[in-house]
C-alpha cells in the first residue's frame, strides 16, 4: 500500500511539473505576443503624430489665404469677417401650424358624473 501511494505521489509530481512547464511556455508567448501589439501602438501613435503635424502644415492660414485666392473665380469664397454674421434677431424661424402643436379636436369629459359613470358609481379615491 504504501509503494503505491509513493508511485501516485511520484506520477502526481511529474504530471504537475509537466503542466507548469506547458504554461510557462504558454505565459511566454503571451508576452511575445503583448510586446510585439505594444510595438504595433508605439508606431500607431507615431503615425498619429505625423498626420497631425500634417493636418497642421496644411492648415496654416497663411496657405489656406492664398488657396482661396487663387481658386477665388471658381469658389467664390470670402474671407471672415466680423460683420459677416448677423444677431439672433434676424434668425427667422417657422411659425408652427396649430395642428402640430397637438390641438383638441376630440375633447373628454372628466367631470365627476363623467366620473363615476366610468368608476361604476365606487368612490374612486
Amino acid at each position: 500500500m504504501r509503494g503505491c501511494l509513493y508511485v501516485f505521489s511520484v506520477v502526481g509530481v511529474i504530471a504537475l511539473a509537466f503542466w507548469a512547464y506547458q504554461e510557462n511556455y504558454k505565459t511566454q508567448a503571451a508576452l511575445r505576443d503583448v510586446r510585439g501589439l505594444n510595438a504595433q501602438i508605439g508606431a500607431a501613435h507615431a503615425r498619429i503624430n505625423v498626420l497631425d503635424a500634417e493636418w497642421a502644415y496644411l492648415n496654416r492660414p497663411d496657405r489656406l489665404r492664398d488657396l482661396v485666392e487663387f481658386n477665388f473665380s471658381r469658389l467664390g469664397l470670402l474671407p471672415l469677417s466680423p460683420d459677416a454674421f448677423s444677431g439672433v434677431d434676424h434668425v427667422t424661424y417657422p411659425i408652427p401650424s396649430i395642428m402640430s402643436l397637438g390641438a383638441i379636436t376630440d375633447p373628454i369629459d372628466v367631470s365627476s358624473a363623467a366620473l363615476a359613470e366610468l368608476t361604476n358609481g365606487e368612490d374612486p379615491l
